[in-house]
């Protein structure tokens, strides 16, 4: 009986694949980083040609290194930065440009102009979401508009459009299945999370032909299988979500009200709803969390734009540091930031501020201030922007929480978990496996499988490594958080 499971976590940095036991214990990780091209101030690009030959790659590397045999693989599940769209050829599966990737603001303009239109109101009330750069939907039309080859393609029904989920699964497939999963479609702004379908309004409106688009189904369940000369055997893919989505999956936050944060390139806090669709009045999304079977699960979520990458910025552009465990230890060198608060709205401002004319900001300068308080600075804005999501899904739901899960890179900074928990004065937990967006989509291939009997089976495989305590007073955390509220003020409306 074949006894692993293998994830492809296909982030916005790197291309991952990670194996895992049937307990949910990763045993091989293979990372590859994939390319970031920037054409202009703003503009974010991936190559799509790259992506899928690093996955493929990866993924071929980490059965080798195990030791495994391809059929000892029982499925494949799929995880993927989100929002990010790529069109292709349909019968050559040549990309027609580079994939936009969710951080890229080219469609400011066109949104303003959204914002304004009576499509607004629609598209919150159908998607859940509110318009911005961010989603997909002005991404593809902006690909439909500017690229002489696509809009030919578009006419004469030769091309498709999809998430980088649908990218990788056409290829895997051979060419054979053109489809994504409810979580990833309820992030283009073109989805109808009720009705759970394209909706043909938005779509008229925004000039985007249905046909191009993926076929929407639940997360869990068969998706096709992988063409025999890829990994050898052919492999059946039965799960597929959203990396934010996979990561509340993977904590094993299956039940209402339940928290999860992940540190990754940006910071994604997500509430699970349930059956319930959530709605919120201060700049949250509705989401769904996943379909499975004949259910559906939403999610409260607020999007942070820049997390683990202000610490990249830190190491590659300004050279701060030479590595991000650095910043750790060098953020233990002083007792504070010396009064330094710094906004890293390199992007604009994600929830609860949405503001795409946010720019980078530090305030608080002194002929005192050195690289450590900076570093320590930048740091604590991660954790600051947490705090801002959390307050605002506490005043939506009016659930009060009693502690947050925790995954993805900066989850391994003690210091920033620390300042974290002291700062939301509740207990912060970190699991023994910190790649739960990967073993999000393990558990639901293993549960499309039919592996594991239902959600009670996964739970018990979910353990607790660390939990991190508040350890200063809520009137020293409120006062932290006041000074960061007018550093905000001054980033925004800069651009």
């Amino acid at each position: 009986m074949p006894k692993y499971l293998l994830a492809l976590d296909q982030g916005t940095t790197s291309s991952r694949a990670i194996i895992f036991d049937l307990e949910g214990r990763p045993i091989k990780k293979v990372s590859k980083e994939i390319r970031q091209i920037y054409p202009r101030p703003g503009w974010v690009e991936h190559d799509p040609e790259e992506i899928w030959r690093s996955q493929l790659m990866v993924a071929r590397q980490a059965i080798g290194e195990a030791g495994l045999d391809p059929r000892d693989i029982v499925a494949i599940g799929i995880t993927n930065q989100r929002e990010t769209v790529v069109i292709w050829d349909k019968e050559s599966g040549r990309p027609l440009y580079n994939a936009i990737v969710w951080q890229c603001r080219r469609t400011a303009p066109l949104c303003e102009e959204l914002q304004q239109s009576p499509l607004a109101l629609e598209i919150k009330a159908k998607t859940g979401l509110i318009i911005d750069p961010y989603f997909s939907a002005t991404k593809i039309k902006w690909l439909l508009e500017n690229v002489t080859e696509i809009k030919a393609g578009a006419k004469t029904g030769k091309i498709l459009c999809g998430t980088i989920d649908s990218w990788l699964l056409w290829q895997l497939t051979g060419g054979r299945v053109h489809a994504t999963d409810y979580s990833n479609a309820s992030r283009t702004m073109l989805f109808d999370i009720h009705k759970l379908k394209w909706d043909e309004d938005i779509l008229r409106e925004l000039g985007i032909p249905a046909s191009i688009l993926p076929e929407a189904r639940p997360s869990c369940g068969y998706f096709g299988t992988t063409d025999s000369t890829l990994l050898g055997v052919p492999i059946p893919i039965t799960g597929i979500a959203g990396d934010q989505q996979a990561a509340l999956f993977g904590q094993c936050c299956f039940t209402p009200g339940m928290v999860k944060n992940t540190y990754g390139t940006g910071c994604f806090i997500l509430m699970n709803t349930g059956s319930k669709v959530p709605v919120s009045n201060q700049g949250l999304l509705t989401t769904i969390a996943w379909g499975i079977n004949n259910e559906v699960y939403y999610a409260l979520e607020g999007s942070v734009f820049i997390a683990g990458a202000v610490v990249q910025w830190l190491r590659d552009e300004m050279g701060l540091v030479t590595s991000a465990e650095q910043t750790e230890e060098y953020a233990l060198k002083v007792p504070d930031t010396n009064g330094v608060y710094f906004v890293p709205a390199f992007v604009g401002l994600g929830a609860p501020y949405w503001d795409m004319y946010a720019r980078g900001t530090i305030c608080g300068l002194t002929r005192g201030t050195n690289k450590y308080h900076l570093v320590r600075a930048a740091l604590e804005a991660i954790a600051y922007q947490t705090k801002a999501v959390l307050d605002t899904m506490v005043a939506d739901t009016n659930i009060v929480q009693k502690g947050m899960r925790i995954d993805g890179g900066a989850a391994q900074n003690n210091f920033l978990m620390q300042f974290q928990s002291d700062l939301i004065q509740i207990p912060v937990d970190r699991p023994k496996v910190n790649e739960t967006t990967a073993l999000g989509a393990a558990f639901l291939a293993g549960l499309g499988a039919g592996v594991y009997a239902g959600l009670g089976e996964i739970s018990d495989k979910w353990h607790v490594e660390r939990t991190f305590k508040p350890q200063i007073s809520p009137e020293k955390a409120a006062a932290f958080y006041r000074n960061w509220e007018k550093a905000v003020e001054r980033a925004k409306d800069w651009a």
